[in-house]
Order: structure tokens, then C-alpha cells, then sequence
């Protein structure tokens, strides 16, 4: 039976299943873990080939490897477009997630998980997704799927950047994995993030709820 218990915030069992949350009905377990790479904008850490390190919330390495930075940043506009674009390596059902903060501690909790039990511990059901974000969350259930992309391809979309002012902020992308075991470092999400100047475009109004949430 789940429950809901004190276990750490990646594993914690919930009784209800969110809208869009239900990827991995009546999937099998496979042994892999899905990896992804942060193609687009330029990511803080380097990527190997298979986007490694990225287990460790809220922006990747491990506990082993904090990662290498790349000191890129990404200038944008506020009110214009974002080019998002990532490559799933390695095959899991599930989502990815769209965070932007002005800094690390600001970036919201990977998504609470409901789990069933599995032969070697927890395994991921279901998680929540937001249907209506709300900062810090910029947009959510991203890409959602239960089958292998082709390969060679890449999962991209367009997101509007809220017109604000903010210097050195960080966007998260996360994946959340169905059907995963847990591990240490990231329960059952993986994470990138970029750095990203917004300058805020005076001819546009500014979006309030953006930034009252920036200035804290």
C-alpha cells in the first residue's frame, strides 16, 4: 500500500495522480536509466555525450562529480521567445519541467512522485504536473511520452520569457522518469540548467506576478 511518509522529497508516495500523470500505465520496468542533453540554450555544466553529470538536483553533477561550469550565459528579451530544444539519450516515459529563479535556492522542489513497489525498492508511477504554472515554474508536462524517440532527435518547443529585468538567473530544465527506481542523487528526475540574462523590453508591460516572484 502507498504512503504518504518521512522518507526525502523525491521518494515521498502520494495518494492522488496529477493531470497528464498517468505516462506509465501498464509499462514494463527496464533496467536503464534515461539520460538527456541540455542542447539548447547553452547549459552551466559540461555535457559527455549522454549529458552527464545531471542526477543531482537542482542543476546536475553528482555527489561524486559537481560537474565542470561552462561559464556560458544566454542573453534574452523579455516577452520574446525561447529556443528549447533537448536530445533524450537514453529512453524513459515521462516529462520535463521549465524553472527560472535568480538563483539556485529559488528553483521549486523536483515534482512529488507516487510510487509502487518493486523488487529492489520504489518504483515511479505517476507525478504531478501543473496545469497552470505559476512562478518559478515556466512551463510544465513538456514532451510528454511513453514510446523511444527516433533516433537521433530532438525534443523542441518555443517558450515566451516574462518581461522582466534579471542578471545571472538560472532556467531549469528537468526531466521526470515513470517507471525508474530511485536514486540517491535525484529520486527520479535529472536536471540541467542554463544561465540567462533577461532585459526587461520597456514597449512591453511588465509581468507583475514574474516579477514580484524575482525580486523575492
Amino acid at each position: 500500500m502507498d504512503t504518504i511518509g518521512s522518507a526525502p522529497r523525491h521518494s515521498r508516495r502520494l495518494r492522488y495522480f496529477a493531470a497528464g500523470s498517468l505516462l506509465a500505465a501498464g509499462l514494463s520496468v527496464t533496467p536503464a536509466t534515461a539520460h538527456f542533453v541540455l542542447e539548447a540554450p547553452a547549459a552551466t555544466l559540461e555535457q559527455n555525450q549522454v549529458g552527464d553529470p545531471q542526477k543531482l538536483g537542482p542543476c546536475g553533477g553528482t555527489s561524486e562529480n559537481a560537474g565542470t561550469p561552462t561559464g556560458a550565459v544566454t542573453e534574452l528579451t523579455g516577452g520574446s521567445m525561447l529556443h528549447l530544444k533537448v536530445r533524450e539519450v537514453i529512453f524513459h516515459p515521462g516529462h520535463y519541467r521549465v524553472a527560472l529563479a535568480p538563483g539556485e535556492a529559488g528553483l521549486p522542489d523536483d515534482p512529488e512522485t507516487l510510487t509502487r513497489e518493486g523488487p529492489a525498492g520504489p518504483i515511479s508511477v505517476s507525478a504531478q504536473i501543473a496545469s497552470n504554472p505559476v512562478p518559478p515554474v515556466l512551463a510544465d508536462g513538456l514532451f510528454q511520452h511513453t514510446e523511444r524517440p527516433a533516433p537521433g532527435s530532438s525534443w523542441e518547443t518555443d517558450l515566451r520569457i516574462p518581461n522582466v529585468d534579471c542578471k545571472g538567473c538560472v532556467l531549469q530544465v528537468i526531466q521526470w522518469m515513470a517507471e525508474h527506481g530511485y536514486n540517491r542523487d535525484g529520486g527520479y528526475t535529472y536536471h540541467h540548467c542554463a544561465t540567462v540574462n533577461i532585459s526587461r523590453d520597456p514597449n512591453l508591460e511588465t509581468d507583475s506576478a514574474w516579477s514580484s516572484f524575482l525580486r523575492g
